[in-house]
């Protein structure tokens, strides 16, 4: 009897937590995110889960049933001074993101966002910006943030040179280093990292809010091609959203891994093994290939990732800065 009130309490807590966390996400959606805070809105790779001709376990149900949490990466920056919002990446998934990002600020007319930050030129991070065009919702001067190269790969080529020209975008140009003020209490900062940088330069950002600031890097080749410190970076931020593709060089066996050299998950938790418990809660893992095994919320990998203390980016997370 006594087991069985303690399955039945046990139950009613967990139902009442449940409960509890959907009825606040309900009112933010309601009353929208009251101080400025950073939302996930998407956590994958380029190509998204499933990824196109996969007949691997982790993408062929996906094809059937699929998963509305698999968006691509991207981050939504909202100013709540100011009731405004931002994202980092225009993604595939854009449209969807947009009404996520939309649903968390305060009720407006505005329906897009107020500015997009791009890395580089790889599909995930900027092919989203084709919706903004005449074929789909006809955006006007809708701010984009690009570095040099980024913004002359824009404006040379079809087709999106037709969103400069049409005005359905207004390229803003920035430098390796310097701070973009989107308010008195608000900035962000590109920082160069190095990348396949075929059509563009790649970037990571710093962003700046009222108390806090967060690092956001989807995309880097290894650690130790970087001309900083990754832990010396982290080490300034409360948040660092960090590129973990690929689990282990394991998990790719149809292509040379040596091709595509992000800094594995097994990598990062070597080089970050020292950082005491608060300095691992920092890291947030993101930009997951289909095949990482962290996808998997029941997987031993990502089981151990988390029992060490770092966490992995779910879409729809909030973190204040």
């Amino acid at each position: 009897m006594s087991s069985y009130y303690g399955l039945f309490l046990t139950f009613f807590i967990i139902s009442y937590s449940y409960k509890e966390a959907s009825q606040e996400v309900s009112k933010q959606v309601e009353e929208g995110i009251k101080n400025t805070s950073i939302i996930i809105l998407g956590t994958m790779q380029d190509a998204g889960s499933p990824q196109i001709a996969c007949k691997k376990e982790c993408c062929v149900t996906l094809f059937v049933n699929p998963d509305k949490s698999r968006q691509v990466i991207s981050l939504g920056l909202i100013d709540a001074q100011n009731n405004k919002t931002y994202r980092f990446e225009a993604t595939p998934d854009i449209g969807t993101q947009i009404k996520m990002l939309t649903h968390y600020k305060k009720p407006s007319d505005k329906e897009l966002t107020d500015g997009i930050f791009l890395t580089h030129a790889h599909m995930g991070h900027y092919t989203g910006l084709m919706f903004l065009g005449k074929e789909a919702m006809d955006a006007k001067n809708t701010p984009v943030y690009v570095m040099p190269r980024m913004k002359a790969f824009l404006s040379n080529n079809g087709p999106w040179n037709q969103l400069v020209k049409r005005k359905n975008v207004e390229l803003h140009e920035m430098e390796n280093e310097k701070s973009v003020r989107l308010s008195e209490s608000l900035s962000v900062t590109p920082i160069l990292v190095p990348h396949r940088d075929e059509y563009s330069e790649t970037v990571g950002y710093r962003i700046k809010g009222p108390t806090k600031s967060a690092l956001f890097i989807p995309d880097i080749d290894k650690w130790n091609k970087w001309n900083r410190n990754i832990i010396d970076e982290i080490k300034k931020v409360d948040y660092a959203f960090l590129d973990a593709t690929f689990y282990s060089g394991k998990e790719i066996d149809n292509r040379d891994i040596s091709q595509i050299p992000h800094p594995f998950i097994t990598e990062s938790l070597e080089r970050f093994k020292d950082y005491n418990r608060e300095e691992k809660s920092k890291i947030v893992f993101i930009h997951f290939n289909h095949t990482n095994p962290v996808i998997n919320p029941k997987s031993e990998d990502r089981k151990f990732v988390t029992e060490q203390g770092f966490r992995i980016g779910e879409i729809e997370d909030v973190f204040e800065l």
